[in-house]
């Protein structure tokens, strides 16, 4: 049976009523990203994907959506089964729409329901706060090598992977140059042609680095605003929509932990994170290979903030993105600096 045409207008004026939840939160706050509408509703959390399409992402239908929350939810409970709690309906009644609620009538959207998370206890805050307990920080690091041990290998040999990493520099570098106006051409060109002079001259430890299983199926966006610390600390939000782009090289996504936290001004908290992993996960992984993958990491974020400069964009707004992507390269540049 075809899904009845509801509007997302439709759906959003819905979901911001409290009387629209079945616990029947005191309010709700929207939070609206380029592909979601995050409602929160008292302790709970419900994300609504919006029906668009955008370079590897599609939800463009009720079914796709679906099929997306469904990963998400199973993807996400690896690193925190305390937070993700299931997918629920959004149907159409004879009243109007109702939620978590599919026997009343034909569902017209799916949402992930979480609960919400003490906004205070989230990594990038907890840094901006001050000190951030080794303890905790071990808690995390423990936690992440223990997920890494568990999950699945990259299905590449080592010629394989470093042949992935070269074609997606070469393709990172390639899309940031139509920015080229905007960014500059040399700062682009200077970091791609460092990264491809790194993996020539050290094709052996790449390789390496897959044929002894570093490679995993791992977070893949692994910033301080997912990471909740504590006694049980819980890494959400993980990157759900491409399997390729989760297959990374564990210290890269340590290398990119180590990025976000620099960006935040809090090198020393990025120092002590890759301490901390180089112990826990037993990986005395080379500084130089560990420098290759955070310059990476900074490549692909400049190019992700350098997408929004595609869309119609208020001028603070294209200001803010375009400055994000030269940091993001300028930090690209000065990691380069240090390695020569």
């Amino acid at each position: 049976m075809p899904h009845p045409e509801v509007t997302l207008a439709t759906k959003l004026e819905f979901l911001r009523c409290a009387d629209s939840y079945p616990h029947r939160p005191d309010d709700v706050e929207l939070i609206e990203t380029h592909f979601a509408c995050l409602f929160l509703a008292g302790p709970l959390v419900y994300k609504l994907k919006k029906p668009i399409r955008f370079h590897e992402i599609d939800f463009t239908t009720v079914d796709l959506r679906r099929a997306n929350c469904d990963y998400e939810l199973k993807l996400n409970r690896r690193l925190a089964a305390a937070i993700y709690i299931d997918v629920v309906p959004l149907s159409m009644a004879d009243s109007g729409l109702v939620l978590e609620t599919q026997d009343r009538g034909p569902v017209v959207d799916w949402l992930v329901k979480m609960h919400r998370l003490p906004r205070e206890r989230m990594l990038d805050a907890r840094a901006a706060a001050g000190p951030v307990g080794s303890d905790e920080l071990r808690k995390l690091i423990a936690k992440l090598a223990a997920f890494y041990s568990r999950t699945s290998r990259a299905p590449w040999d080592g010629a394989q992977y470093r042949l992935h990493l070269e074609r997606h520099i070469r393709a990172q570098g390639e899309q940031l140059l139509t920015y080229r106006s905007l960014l500059g051409a040399g700062r682009i060109e200077s970091v791609v042609a460092a990264e491809l002079a790194s993996l020539r001259t050290g094709a052996a430890a790449f390789e390496a680095r897959c044929t002894r299983g570093r490679v995993v199926d791992a977070h893949g966006d692994l910033r301080p605003e997912h990471i909740l610390l504590g006694d049980e600390p819980q890494v959400i939000d993980c990157l759900e929509f491409s399997a390729e782009l989760r297959l990374l090289d564990t210290a890269e996504e340590i290398a990119f932990l180590a990025l976000e936290c620099t960006q935040l001004g809090r090198a020393d908290l990025a120092r002590e994170v890759v301490a901390i992993y180089r112990e826990l996960c037993d990986d005395p992984v080379p500084q130089r290979l560990f420098d290759f993958y955070y310059v990476r990491r900074a490549l692909v974020r400049a190019l992700l903030c350098a997408w929004h400069l595609g869309e119609p964009l208020s001028e603070p707004l294209r200001h803010h993105w375009r400055e994000r992507a030269k940091t993001y390269l300028e930090a690209a540049l000065a990691a380069i600096a240090c390695t020569l």
